[in-house]
């Protein structure tokens, strides 16, 4: 990940910006991780995480009517994009609402995430959070030469779920010093983008995504390289790059070729690849490598380490990007992602 140097937003003078709500206070747990050298050993941090705007609750200023609700915005506050930035507010989360409402545990080293939440007020279904370095930029991860680990445990986790854990290419700051309409940046889970370009996001380049607004999706899609280190359920995995032909950062796209629209059948002309270059060890042939029970190589009914090394051409951290190598440990042994067991296939 690195910031974006890509925009196509258009800015405005005396226009109210994306302004943040003071009826609930912003209180991020923390997550421990550690980063690790030859040289200097392993040294632990302990970070805030966010929650993405889109999870988050936009209301009218100063008061408590939503601005987005089940069938999507609210006339009354959010004809345009800008009648709704000077109508509403994007709102904190307090700490218990991390539990209570979104099904966030966090603990230690620990980050837990539940499906379907029933909370007090509402009933939430996933949710999208950051990894952040202070409590106003994100964390951005450099991986050229580098590895990168977790420990996961996906024994909870039925076929047709997707735990996912990916890099995508978001401005550090949300966007806030890029689209002076958008005063909530990173702190406030702002500025999101992916390969599929969705267009469900609620705010775009500091803009209320409004126009043409059906069925939970807006005119506007926001598009960035995506790298997936880590989808899965306990039947299956991938590990996917989806590359974008975009110079860097991020883009909005606001027509069906650009953005690559499946219901205008343009998915394959968009400015990135959505299906993407992936590695599923079931689908390659290896039929025995991941799965529930100790019949598999790698045992989804319990906790293992997925390591991914990211291996440049002159083994600095300068040099470009030549080769990336998956292996996991599982109680203690080392085992090497399989190779495809299809014919025609490269080895």
């Amino acid at each position: 990940m690195r910031t974006s140097a890509f925009t196509l937003a258009a800015l405005f003078g005396a226009i109210d910006a994306q302004k943040v709500g003071n009826l609930k206070k912003e209180q991020s747990p923390k997550i421990d991780f550690s980063t690790c050298s030859n040289q200097l050993g392993c040294s632990m941090e302990s970070k805030p995480i966010t929650m993405d705007a889109n999870w988050r609750w936009y209301h009218n200023k100063g008061g408590y009517s939503n601005c987005f609700g089940s069938n999507g915005w609210d006339s009354q506050y959010c004809s345009d994009p800008d009648q709704c930035i000077q109508n509403c507010e994007l709102e904190g989360i307090e700490s218990n609402e991390w539990t209570g409402t979104y099904g966030v545990h966090a603990q230690g080293a620990d980050l837990k995430l539940g499906f379907v939440t029933h909370g007090a007020y509402s009933t939430n279904v996933g949710s999208r959070t950051y990894l952040m370095a202070d409590s106003e930029k994100y964390e951005m991860f450099k991986l050229v030469n580098k590895e990168f680990t977790v420990t996961v445990d996906v024994s909870t986790l039925p076929c047709g779920l997707n735990g996912a854990l990916y890099f995508v290419e978001m401005p550090e700051d949300g966007g806030s010093s890029k689209y002076p309409t958008n005063e909530a940046g990173a702190k406030y889970g702002t500025g999101y983008c992916d390969a599929q370009c969705p267009h469900d996001i609620k705010y775009q380049n500091g803009q209320a995504n409004t126009e043409d607004f059906k069925k939970g999706m807006g005119k506007w899609g926001s598009c960035c390289a995506e790298l997936d280190i880590w989808e899965a359920n306990k039947i299956s995995n991938a590990f996917t790059t989806h590359p974008c032909n975009i110079p860097s950062g991020h883009v909005r796209c606001d027509n069906p070729q650009q953005c690559g629209d499946n219901a205008s059948k343009d998915r394959y002309a968009g400015l990135c690849d959505k299906d993407g270059c992936d590695m599923n060890t079931y689908r390659a042939g290896q039929k025995n490598f991941f799965g529930p029970g100790s019949q598999f190589q790698i045992n989804s009914n319990e906790k293992f380490t997925v390591v991914t090394q990211f291996i440049s051409t002159d083994g600095t951290d300068n040099g470009d990007l030549k080769e990336m190598k998956r292996v996991y440990v599982q109680n203690g042994k080392v085992v090497k992602s399989p190779e495809s067991d299809l014919s025609g296939m490269s080895k």
